[in-house]
């Protein structure tokens, strides 16, 4: 299928509109690349660091609370009032009103020891997450309970927390363990979730187990915090403890099996190297933006965040809308700056072309109005200076033809009666024949034979050989004028220089020069030479043809008058036919490349060359 070409604007003022409409075009293909390349990863960069800084504000709060949760609990097993109390209370009788003084001493104790565990309770600052605090014995009759608020007492209460089924793992464990999220013990009804500690607490002197304590921390710890927090409709918050995972669902953590599978990490978009991000395929075969962080000083704890799709398809759109504008205004800006074009450009090329329309059809005046002060205001210029020089050259161009037509004329005026001129010569001839003057049949014979040639005119071309012909005859009559005084010579290069085509009458007139300004008035012997030769040149062959003679020679002022045509002050025909009237033939038929050029020194010679172009007659011409 041959694909069809899409024609491209002639006009300047259709490609300015194409070219501003590709500039626009352009910048906004620019402009909607840097968007997709740039700014999707910009968007995507700051959505996983903006909600990384929320989810670590709400890690920090928690690390912070938790850090001071466990610094209680520890307090709770390392408290020396406390160990006091456990290893005497463990050994003791139960307390009854009417015991002695050593059972006033021991509630006394009893009483001291809850007053220092509630003070380091109430100095703890996130005890409101601390819905229970116990310090048992061993045998469990004895313990300090502090409730947290809204919080009712059990008698039974260290018996309840030692048969739960967590307890004796977490008493055995060597550090903190965390089994999740539990039902308080404490509520039978819609118990509340919340995380259990369990510590067993040593001898001071030894490593015995002289009981344990007892928290229990609510998961509004993590609720609180995270009741404002932006998810996302589509997002999901995940909160890790230990083996167990729980999502954020209606204010309250449920436990939940991981929806995700890792893809690929992203961590070079986090702010912090604790931070993880990466990419997971949901179990819809979608792709989201996962960032986890650990809560700082608990092992085991993290807070993961699904980013939302939502949110970030939002911020696509407002950045839509912000292309979308920016590509508004740059199709602005592109109209605007096609009507710029238009008037900066278009309007003056419009004027020029009106111009240029009106020197077609022959108006060749000058138009001030498109001179302007820019580059086409100089196209303007030339314009009108073209428009000049065309005038010019047309007045000049009459003025030759006037010219030419003048030298015809004077050649014309030579030809009176040429026929009856050459049949009297011939009757001259036959009388000095039968008369035996031969001399004066000869000369008779050659101004008959260069009369029959004048009578030809001059446009006509001949070869270098009749040329050469009409010369001698010419030549032949001066010599009996002037005796053996005057020698003509001639020098041709080679045969195929006869053939050459040349103007009637291109010699005589330098001959007749040499010998009337250069040999006569030397007032003694002289030749004259004739050399032709072919040259190669720049512009092609060209028959070259000098003229020298042994004379008096010319001054450059001289040259240049015999140039100009200021040289001939007789009235003879042949002076008629002068040096400038041959340049100025050969010019007129072959161009200012050709003409006469003349080299002289004074008392030597004067050299008088003709250059034509090389053209055999069997091949024709073009004269």
């Amino acid at each position: 299928m041959k694909i069809p070409k899409i024609p491209f604007p002639k006009t300047i003022r259709n490609q300015l509109m194409a070219a501003a409409a590709g500039f626009t075009l352009l910048i906004s293909l620019i402009t909607l690349t840097i968007y997709f390349s740039v700014f999707q990863s910009f968007l995507r960069k700051n959505q996983i660091q903006s909600s990384e800084f929320n989810l670590q504000l709400v890690t920090t709060r928690v690390a912070s609370d938790m850090a001071d949760i466990i610094y209680f609990s520890k307090w709770t097993c390392s408290n020396s009032e406390v160990l006091n109390y456990l290893e005497k209370m463990d050994s003791a009788s139960a307390l009854s009103p009417s015991s002695s003084a050593e059972t006033e001493n021991l509630r006394s104790l009893a009483l001291n020891s809850f007053d220092r565990f509630k003070e380091e309770y109430q100095n703890t600052l996130p005890n409101d997450y601390i819905t229970h605090a116990l310090i048992s014995t061993n045998s469990r009759k004895h313990f300090l309970h502090i409730l947290g608020p809204s919080e009712s007492s059990r008698t039974n209460a260290s018996e309840l927390i030692w048969q739960a089924p967590y307890f004796e793992s977490l008493l055995q464990a060597s550090d903190f363990k965390w089994i999740g999220l539990q039902d308080d013990l404490f509520f039978k009804v819609n118990p509340p979730k919340v995380i259990p500690i369990i510590r067993p607490i040593y001898n001071e002197y030894n490593s015995d187990i002289i009981g344990w304590s007892y928290l229990s921390i609510s998961e509004k710890l993590f609720t609180d915090y995270l009741s404002s927090y932006p998810i996302g409709e589509d997002g999901i918050l995940f909160f890790t403890m230990g083996d167990v995972t729980y999502c954020l669902k209606d204010g309250h953590f449920e436990p939940a099996e991981p929806i995700y599978t890792p893809v690929e990490k992203l961590d070079s978009y986090s702010l912090n190297n604790t931070t993880r991000v990466q990419t997971v395929r949901m179990a819809d075969n979608s792709k989201r933006t996962m960032i986890t962080i650990p809560v700082e000083g608990v092992t085991g704890w993290s807070f993961s965040q699904i980013l939302s799709e939502q949110q970030f398809t939002q911020q696509q759109s407002f950045y839509y809308l912000l292309i979308a504008g920016i590509c508004l205004v740059i199709f602005c800006l592109g109209i605007l700056l096609m009507v710029l074009l238009n008037r900066i450009i278009n309007v003056p090329v419009k004027a020029i072309r009106t111009k240029i329309d009106a020197v077609s059809h022959g108006d060749f005046s000058r138009d001030p109005s498109i001179e302007w002060d820019h580059e086409l205001g100089d196209i303007g210029k030339g314009i009108n200076s073209l428009s000049t020089s065309i005038v010019t050259l047309m007045n000049k161009r009459i003025e030759d033809e006037n010219h030419k037509k003048d030298l015809e004329y004077q050649i014309l005026q030579s030809q009176i009666n040429p026929h009856f001129l050459y049949n009297t010569l011939n009757s001259i001839k036959w009388m000095a024949t039968i008369q035996g003057a031969a001399g004066i049949a000869e000369m008779t014979t050659a101004l008959a034979r260069l009369m029959k040639n004048v009578s030809k005119g001059t446009n006509l071309p001949i070869t270098l050989r009749e040329e050469l012909e009409l010369v001698n005859d010419y030549f032949l009559i001066l010599q009996y004028r002037y005796g053996g005084s005057i020698a003509l010579e001639c020098k041709v290069a080679s045969e195929d220089l006869y053939s050459c085509l040349i103007h009637r009458f291109t010699l005589q007139p330098i001959i007749e020069n040499s010998l009337f300004h250069g040999i006569e008035p030397k007032g003694q012997a002289g030749t004259i030479t004739v050399t032709a030769v072919s040259k190669e040149s720049d512009f092609g062959k060209i028959l070259e043809i000098c003229v020298k003679d042994d004379g008096v020679g010319m001054s450059p002022e001289t040259i240049q008058k015999v140039l100009n045509g200021e040289d001939s002050a007789s009235t003879d025909f042949f002076r008629h036919v002068g040096i400038h009237n041959v340049n100025q033939r050969i010019q007129y038929a072959y161009g200012e490349r050709y003409g006469i050029s003349i080299t002289s020194e004074v008392g030597v010679y004067t050299a008088i060359t003709i250059t034509i172009p090389y053209e055999l007659a069997e091949t024709g011409g073009n004269l």
